[in-house]
């Protein structure tokens, strides 16, 4: 199935950045030179310090100022062309070296400040990334610089790299830039993916991806010149960077920006400041919507006003339509509206959306019948079915995007009512990944069998459109196929963690091993810390078990209850599920109770086997 919609027909109630000549740029650094002239003493980005306090503040003028001042202690290097990491707690500083990087011709690397406290943890992925990027600089500040030089950790590829502290650029240095005479093909920035599933790889996005999207997303998603925004997600993620910090530079309204941890610390800061600054836009994974009803007390909901909230973008990860239910009768009583929603899909690969709820427009969610589901088929639920799934519209494609759902394994196109996977032809694709012609050609350069040479990206996620609307089912690499049946693990998941209060929500993880030559599933659960002590563990399993039977007629094979911290997620939030599952093969868990029908999977028998070892190694040594 391949589906296009009609040309010029989403965004007619917004206004169109062309009218005030941003159309004619064809880089970020125009762009913002062009604010910096028309609008320079207008706020361009503002931090929240703990999500409430304002901090540090850039008018477009001194945006452009930082960032000339920048680029040209990066051009005093001949740095144009070379790949320089941007480590740095959120707010307006990472903004500041990143145009800097733009305006200097270099190619920047947004990615995650390390963690004094997880340094262990943070510093492999950095590595690699390091390693393919090639990178050669480091845009930061004097606390990560220290946080770094001070950790016993031996990184010897930090220690060839030219490192600077942007704070303590000194200003006068803007009058000596020049400008790096790029084009809108050359590459702003690399997007090194979360790698939940393989070793990150670096997705090149030009200027003109940029440009390109962030009219489709004003287009699309009813951005305006006088709508603020707010934005706590990661500079670092897709989702974070593009919609959050680019797009209201792009639109020319004022941004406030809040730390990641502020938010989970204290939700209620996040909806606040929504009030206080006006924001018509603000965009979140589900677990965030879902943490702002678990933490947010009715006396706070009763003070606040959100009918001023437009749009609350809600992608990163699969989509719940219960949290969305929760949410909007838990703030109704504060002015937010259902038809706020704006539940999304989009991926790093192609700039950022792919389709989108539009402005206004209350969200479309199906029930279909979850064996037919697990089938690849699409069919709607019968009124006394007992086995349902809902599935939540992720809109319909922004503005000219063209989807076209495949089978995976035919390369052929799927019927209408088929479940595929998702490719997508945009002019906003990126161009591929750093230095990996292979990985290129297998994702960005797909061609449907038996059709004309159309290329397009794989994207690995599965779904199918139904009356125009893109609906997401799950990923490839995540299905668990038992006895020829599809099942999408989040499912699996989320019927787990209502088996009891015990549970931490989004913290689970299902998949499957081989075991005989059989599929068999697989749970790793953790447990709220308050729970742990008391645990009536044998009671608990025995729930996951008959809840999974009953509601996805699938046997269990092992069941890991496991402390706090052993689910990993990626950086934007998605569950490492095969991380988890090296975690549990390799016995690596700190588990607090499991059970198994084959012993040998158990921790016990596990330990039992690990002294055993042990013993033997003595033995053989002496």
């Amino acid at each position: 199935m391949v589906y296009s919609p009609p040309k010029n027909t989403q965004g007619k109630n917004t206004q169109s950045l062309s009218d005030q000549g941003v159309a004619q740029f064809s880089t970020l650094v125009e762009l913002l030179q062009h604010r910096a002239k028309e609008q320079p003493s207008d706020l361009a980005y503002q931090f929240l310090v703990d999500g409430k306090k304002e901090g540090t503040a850039y008018t477009y003028a001194e945006l452009d100022e930082w960032a000339r001042a920048i680029a040209a202690l990066l051009q005093q290097q001949q740095a144009k062309g070379e790949r320089a990491l941007l480590l740095y707690p959120q707010g307006v500083e990472v903004v500041a070296a990143f145009c800097g990087s733009l305006y200097a011709g270099v190619i920047a690397i947004p990615v995650p400040p390390p963690d004094a406290g997880r340094m262990k943890r943070t510093l492999p992925r950095l590595r690699e990334i390091i390693k393919d990027a090639q990178a050669t600089i480091v845009l930061s500040n004097a606390r990560i610089i220290e946080i770094i030089q001070e950790s016993d950790i031996d990184f010897p590829e930090f220690e060839t790299m030219r490192w600077i502290d942007t704070e303590t650029v000194n200003l006068d240095l803007a009058k000596q830039w020049q400008d790096p005479g790029i084009n809108k093909d050359a590459l702003a920035y690399l997007q090194y993916t979360s790698g939940s599933t393989s070793t990150p790889k670096g997705v090149m996005l030009s200027h003109y991806n940029l440009l390109h999207h962030s009219a489709y997303l004003q287009r699309g998603c009813g951005y305006r010149a006088d709508g603020p925004t707010v934005t706590w997600m990661p500079y670092f993620h897709d989702y974070g960077l593009v919609e959050g910090l680019i797009q209201p530079l792009y639109n020319g309204a004022p941004c406030y920006i809040m730390a990641p941890l502020a938010f989970v610390k204290r939700p209620l800061r996040w909806l606040q400041a929504i009030q206080k600054y006006g924001a018509t836009h603000s965009q979140a994974p589900n677990f965030a919507y879902d943490l702002c009803v678990r933490r947010t007390k009715p006396a706070q909901r009763e003070a606040l006003d959100l009918s001023g909230w437009l749009s609350a973008g809600n992608a990163a990860e699969p989509i719940n339509p219960r949290v969305m239910r929760d949410f909007c009768e838990a703030f109704v009583d504060s002015g937010f509206r259902w038809e706020s929603f704006s539940p999304a899909y989009g991926l790093a690969e192609a700039t950022l959306l792919v389709s989108a709820t539009p402005l206004g427009r209350e969200p479309i969610i199906l029930s279909l019948e979850a064996s037919e589901l697990e089938q690849g088929k699409v069919v709607a639920a019968e009124p006394n079915s007992s086995y349902v799934r809902e599935a939540v519209s992720c809109g319909p494609l922004v503005c000219e995007t063209e989807v076209a759902i495949v089978n995976p394994d035919e390369l052929t196109r799927c019927a209408t009512a088929e479940v595929g996977e998702i490719w997508v032809n945009d002019p906003g694709v990126a161009h591929g990944y750093w230095q990996r012609p292979e990985a290129t050609r297998e994702t960005f350069e797909a061609q449907i069998a038996g059709e004309g040479a159309t290329r397009y990206l794989r994207t690995g996620d599965l779904g199918f459109i139904k009356d125009g609307e893109l609906y997401i089912t799950g990923r490839i690499k995540d299905l668990i196929i038992i006895r020829g049946t599809n099942h999408y693990p989040q499912d699996i998941e989320w019927t787990v963690q209502q088996t009891h209060q015990a549970m931490r929500p989004d913290y689970g993880a299902c998949f499957s091993i081989i075991e005989e030559g059989e599929e068999q599933l697989i749970v790793v659960q953790e447990i709220e810390r308050q729970h742990q002590q008391n645990l009536e563990a044998d009671e608990l399993i025995a729930e996951i078990r008959q809840a999974i039977s009953e509601a996805h007629e699938l046997q269990v094979y092992a069941v890991a209850l496991v402390k706090s911290g052993n689910v990993l997620k990626t950086s934007s939030g998605k569950i490492q599920r095969r991380k988890c599952k090296a975690s549990f093969l390799s016995g690596d868990l700190e588990v607090l109770a499991d059970w198994s029908e084959n012993p040998r999977l158990t921790t016990k028998v596990r330990s039992l086997q690990n002294e055993v070892e042990f013993l033997a190694q003595q033995l053989n040594q002496k």
